[in-house]
């Protein structure tokens, strides 16, 4: 086909994506970015197919806001931002303190966002700011902790992990590892729900085992350094314990720092967690860690944006979806790729960049 014969082919299947995309339950967007790759063609993204429209600002209340694990939500923020024109702002508490996060939400609204995102930690705290925000047409979405079952607050969707699941799921491997004896809970904030769900499912399915496992649930702190100590402190208390096991990030990370430290997987102490910390995964990878569990926090990140986006350029028509973020367990066997490849998807690396794979893809 000449060059001239395919432009004309180009622009006459172009003008009927919309038509097409929605006969078969496509975004015009995905059918777009289809067609370009058909085309032979690249296609940025100030030419997509949405309308000219502000630069909305989003704002992510947050409540860890330096805590490492939420990185790679920052650059999924930052990626799906670039790639829709719009902007972001990122806010909070430092130390889970629900007051600050709450006067972060105030300032939004008074603010005019766009739209808030808040990781809702507390069962009942941000049931009014997200009423305030609502009446005022503010679009509120929930990220990486949701409100309980049953509650009153109205934010639209969750975007982030099944955290209960996800729990329930740890409880089982715990079953089938330990067997038997005494294992530790460790959670960093007991009663908050981004990891207060995690600790119940595992405790609910030790509990339906019916095995002789019992367990202890131990506080450890908001931040590093309390939770090792923690940590620490119990292992030293306890020293006929069959397994360390934690929900939280720092949590998981204390208890592969306690068991290097006293070469416990040698002495037949078995452990696991939460998310990808750097050390966390060298634990995993030396034998100290069992496993460590993936929620994928660039896309608790990316497609909250896509969700208030869509909300935005839809008036409301679409958008609102929960969306599981999943779970994957990453064991000695699958965690070199995650300590060989630095990528803006795990919070190792800042660079933009295709990561290529090779072989068959595990289900």
């Amino acid at each position: 086909m000449s060059e001239k014969a395919n432009d004309a082919w180009v622009r006459g299947v172009t003008a009927q994506l919309p038509r097409r995309a929605m006969m078969h339950g496509v975004s015009v967007a995905s059918a777009a970015a289809a067609f370009g790759a058909i085309a032979g063609r690249a296609q940025a993204a100030d030419a997509g197919p949405f309308p000219d429209h502000p630069k909305w600002r989003f704002v992510f209340v947050n409540h860890v806001t330096t805590n490492p694990f939420f990185v790679a939500t920052q650059y999924g923020i930052q990626d799906a931002c670039a790639l829709l024109g719009c902007t972001y702002q990122w806010t909070g508490s430092e130390v889970s303190d629900v007051a600050q996060m709450v006067n972060a939400m105030n300032a939004a609204i008074a603010g005019k966002a766009d739209g808030i995102a808040v990781s809702i930690v507390d069962p009942k705290g941000f049931d009014t700011p997200v009423a305030r925000a609502l009446e005022a047409g503010i679009p509120v979405f929930s990220y990486n902790a949701d409100a309980p079952p049953g509650s009153p607050n109205q934010r639209l969707a969750y975007i982030g992990q099944d955290l209960y699941l996800s729990g329930y799921q740890m409880g089982e491997k715990i079953v089938e590892i330990v067997g038997s004896g005494e294992v530790a809970l460790f959670i960093a904030t007991p009663g908050q729900l981004n990891i207060q769900p995690r600790i119940d499912g595992a405790a609910a399915a030790i509990k339906k085992a019916g095995s002789s496992i019992t367990y202890s649930e131990i506080a450890t702190g908001p931040t590093v350094n309390e939770e090792f100590s923690k940590i620490s402190a119990y292992y030293l208390g306890h020293q006929n314990v069959k397994g360390l096991f934690a929900v939280d990030a720092g949590s998981t990370e204390g208890v592969g720092q306690v068991m290097r430290q006293h070469d416990l997987s040698k002495k037949g102490v078995r452990a696991g967690g939460f998310d990808l910390l750097p050390e966390s995964l060298t634990a995993v990878r030396d034998g100290y860690l069992d496993f460590v569990i993936d929620q994928q926090p660039y896309l608790q990140g990316f497609y909250t944006v896509m969700e208030m986006f869509a909300f935005k350029v839809s008036g409301g028509l679409i958008g609102p979806a929960d969306i599981n973020t999943g779970l994957k367990f990453v064991t000695k066997e699958g965690v070199t790729p995650y300590l060989t490849t630095k990528t803006r998807y795990e919070g190792s690396s800042s660079e933009a960049q295709i990561v290529p794979r090779s072989g068959p893809i595990a289900g």
